[in-house]
């Protein structure tokens, strides 16, 4: 029955702004001091004191709507939230309700393959409240650090409609707040975190249904299993004739379940109304020009010029986008290779997971187009590219001004070109397998996979691929169809010199257009010296 329906979600994303002082006061903003120690007079609301706008969170908020093509008010005001919470001192939260900063705008993610855009409703500024503290002690304690840390919270339309797309947007939007340096986007520490609002109508119907909140999601995981599960709930209450009652709740991840936190509140409990001790702030053309210079590209359209300019995966892209710096680091060495898929499996199978690994940025690397090196190694040939991963890059990665190919010679890892080796296990491989031989004589060419695992593996990667795929082409196109009791290998002669990737290709080339013939004429082919169908 759950076919029939479909989920309904809009975020309230709050996004905390990486600024030196609070919204309004001088008090300092950082997550990581002593409980309380950035609570002044201001925060702890003191009779007599007063507010004062933060120009940085004001400059950080217009360029997030830039980003988002969103409408910047040039004239908007500050308007008082009345709720009571032992975190929230004044008893009041300074946001903005009736003239918001930002209105309309997109947000364009990529969500199973699939771009997508969601619309945004508004983008206003306000202040967060303090932290309590309810299982560490016997009563309940109350951090006022994070009072009053400059907010963003960007509310969505409606728009998502399952769980997956909400994790992926909220990865997306992460990476923009990165990217334009206005957050630090760290979900763990509460910097970057939603409230869901999830409602289920019958597909085809266009009125929303009753919403629930799911309040404070601090993990994208978490906002896909709270939505999943909330939806689920709401499908089995309606389909048993029961009503939707608007509730606010909490998702217990242990549990895997939301839980009712109280009855949500409407716009009346609030009691809005215009904050008196702050002006109006007016905007100007010179200002917005100013922030419109900070825009850079974000990681959508990094995101395209990964997979359309240099070739790559979307997961690859995806991965490399995660963090400015990697797509910064991928540019600089593609800028100076064009190995472009070699450098991204580099730094997305080993590079960047050995970093997080180690809890290390790419900083570390002094000198980053010393990774080169590595993909030099891998594209030249001369070693096999799982013992280059396996051996080769755990000693390197140490240091990586060491030489890779030093490091491989003195493991002796270094692939052998020598003719007698390659013929020897060439040999040894279609005498064993003298049935698929004769298979891919007529015509189950992509056995030719098969022949050249096996041919490495015996010789323990020591054999150099393009080399042992050059003699195994051409001593099965000479090979008889059929086999006998004896069957002799027939020799190509002492090349002049070592094998390159170029022959192997032009080899391949020429063998690809002899199996066309045998395929489509059999008989020109049995006309051939030496090819003679043995009954």
């Amino acid at each position: 029955m759950e076919t029939i329906y479909e989920t309904i979600v809009g975020l309230e994303i709050h996004v905390q702004i990486l600024t030196h002082s609070k919204a309004f006061s001088k008090d300092g903003n950082s997550f990581a001091n002593q409980a309380n120690a950035n609570a002044g007079v201001i925060t702890l609301a003191h009779p007599g004191t007063l507010p004062k706008i933060n120009i940085d969170h004001l400059h950080k908020a217009v360029l997030l709507g830039m980003a988002f093509g969103s409408n910047i008010s040039k004239k908007h005001f500050f308007d008082r939230k009345h709720y009571f919470y032992p975190d929230l001192p004044k008893g009041y939260q300074i946001t903005q309700d009736k003239m918001p900063y930002c209105t309309d705008g997109t947000i364009r993610f990529i969500s199973e393959g699939i771009e997508k855009s969601i619309r945004i409703h508004h983008i206003h500024m306000e202040e967060d409240a303090g932290k309590s503290i309810h299982d560490q002690h016997a009563s309940t304690l109350v951090d006022f650090n994070r009072a009053g840390v400059p907010l963003l919270e960007i509310v969505t339309e409606p728009d998502f409609r399952s769980g997956q797309e909400v994790s992926d947007f909220l990865a997306e939007l992460r990476k923009t707040v990165q990217y334009l340096g206005i957050s630090d986007g760290n979900m763990e520490e509460g910097s970057f975190r939603c409230d869901c609002n999830v409602s289920v109508r019958k597909k085809g119907v266009q009125t929303l249904g009753e919403r629930n909140e799911i309040k404070n999601v601090n993990s994208r995981r978490f906002a896909k299993n709270a939505i999943d599960y909330e939806a689920k709930r709401q499908i089995a209450i309606v389909e048993n004739g029961g009503i939707i009652q608007k509730t606010t709740l909490l998702y217990d991840p242990v549990l895997n379940e939301t839980r009712s936190m109280r009855k949500k509140e409407s716009e009346n409990d609030y009691r809005y109304f215009p904050e008196p001790d702050l002006p109006p702030v007016l905007i100007d053309e010179i200002f917005l020009k100013e922030i419109a210079q900070k825009l850079v590209a974000l990681p959508i359209d990094r995101y395209y010029k990964l997979v359309n300019d240099y070739k790559l995966s979307s997961a690859d892209a995806i991965f490399l986008t995660e963090e400015k710096a990697w797509t910064e680091l991928y540019f600089l060495l593609a800028s100076h290779s064009d190995q472009y898929k070699l450098i991204a499996e580099l730094l997305v199978q080993k590079i960047l997971p050995y970093l997080n690994l180690i809890k290390k940025e790419i900083s570390i690397f002094k000198d980053p187009l010393l990774l080169l090196r590595f993909v030099e190694l891998l594209q030249n040939g001369k070693i096999a590219k799982s013992a280059a991963y396996q051996h080769v890059f755990p000693v390197w990665i140490e240091d990586i001004s060491q030489n890779p190919e030093d490091i491989a010679q003195n493991l002796e890892l270094f692939q052998s070109d020598n003719q007698d080796f390659l013929d020897a296990i060439i040999a040894q491989v279609i005498i064993a397998n003298q049935d698929k031989v004769t298979a891919y004589k007529k015509g189950k060419t992509g056995l030719l996979g098969f022949f050249m695992g096996q041919v490495m593996q015996i010789s323990g990667g020591k054999g150099v691929f393009f080399c042992f795929c050059k003699i195994l082409v051409v001593k099965l196109r000479l090979m008889p169809f059929g086999v006998g009791k004896t069957l002799i290998i027939p020799p190509i002669g002492k090349p002049k010199n070592n094998c390159t990737k170029n022959m192997v290709i032009k080899t391949l080339k020429i063998a690809n257009f002899i199996i066309q013939i045998l395929i489509v004429n059999t008989k020109s082919f049995l006309s051939l010296p030496n090819q003679r169908h043995i009954t």
